[in-house]
């Protein structure tokens, strides 16, 4: 087994609402990410999957230190940045890189593409002649796919895809670790979907990069990740290899969510058992008692609005937050 590079230990990130006009200031909290624990092993791909506002992205945010967590414990390669200053976290960020959801306006629209590439390059001094600069903008380009004189161009003449590569190139030009993914792929058409998927792929192979790949499409999380970790209402309910998770889910939220999934095949299709979840997904202003899914949960008893279910061992490397797992 490689060895453990992040660790993330009980992260809790609740941010202040105000009460109204007249209300006290951080009259309710907002409990985004309660209580979340998982690890990731070097150069393996953890997929975090569930629905919108489940608290997948600020998960990610916290791990990059773009949000201060509430409470609990990010260790990467054995150290807690929740414990470090604003100076200490600026090595560190060299080695946690980001790819963010929107490549549209990730991108400074006033800077070429070469001037956007070469900056963390002269900021962090990687490199720190303007020559070699202007070289290893070029190699990364052609890195991802893209032509050395698209470095000319400015973001408004590259398409989304071509966007999309610039932003994993800025990532790779800081020589990274580990690279969370918000949701990289969504934006994009289906077809460029699967070039950059694939891109992903094998920057990992040939670099031994560390993905956290953010994601609602299950179908993708399915192809890149050799883990899934699946959220709801800010909690992580199941978590197993991709394999386990496909194909014997434990939790009713990971059955609900893997039955939506279409089959390309119509008599499959046809035949397949469908979970409808009723109701609406819980304000986390104010979130449910015991098991926060028990309101939608089609199987649901009266043990799981009274108590909180722990996320358990129910089989080898396989954890389910369930009383009835």
């Amino acid at each position: 087994m490689s060895e453990v590079l992040l660790e993330v230990e009980n992260l809790v990130k609740h941010f202040s609402v105000d009460g109204g006009i007249i209300g006290a200031r951080g009259a309710a909290q907002v409990r985004a990410v309660d209580g979340v624990s998982f690890t990731i092993r070097r150069g393996e791909t953890l997929g975090l999957v569930g629905e919108s506002g489940c608290g997948k992205t600020t998960t990610g945010r916290c791990i990059l230190m773009l949000e201060r967590p509430t409470s609990g414990r990010i260790a990467f390669e054995g150290v807690d940045l929740t414990t470090l200053d604003h100076q200490a976290l600026r090595s560190v960020r060299r080695r946690v890189q980001v790819i963010f959801q929107d490549p549209y306006s990730s991108l400074n629209p006033r800077m070429t593409i070469g001037q956007i590439l070469a900056e963390p390059l002269e900021v962090h001094g990687i490199v720190r002649e303007k020559a070699a600069r202007a070289a290893r903008v070029q190699e990364l380009l052609v890195q991802v796919g893209l032509l050395p004189q698209h470095a000319q161009r400015y973001p408004h003449q590259l398409s989304g895809g071509q966007r999309q590569r610039v932003g994993i190139a800025r990532a790779l030009a800081m020589e990274p670790s580990l690279i969370v993914c918000d949701e990289p792929v969504s934006a994009l058409d289906v077809s460029i979907q699967a070039q950059i998927v694939n891109l992903l792929e094998d920057l990992q192979s040939r670099l031994g990069l560390t993905y956290l790949f953010i994601a609602h499409d299950l179908s993708v999380v399915r192809h890149l990740s050799d883990r899934v970790a699946v959220m709801y209402l800010g909690k992580i309910v199941e978590i197993t290899d991709r394999l386990r998770l496909y194909e014997g889910p434990k939790h009713p939220y990971t059955r609900a969510l893997l039955s939506a999934v279409p089959i390309p095949d119509p008599a499959l299709e046809a035949r397949r058992e469908h979970t409808v979840l009723r109701g609406e997904v819980p304000s986390p202003l104010n979130p449910p008692s015991g098991c926060v899914f028990h309101p939608r949960c089609p199987i649901a008893v009266h043990r799981c609005s009274a108590e909180v279910p722990q996320l358990r061992e129910i089989g080898a490397g396989h954890r389910a937050a369930c009383h009835l797992a």
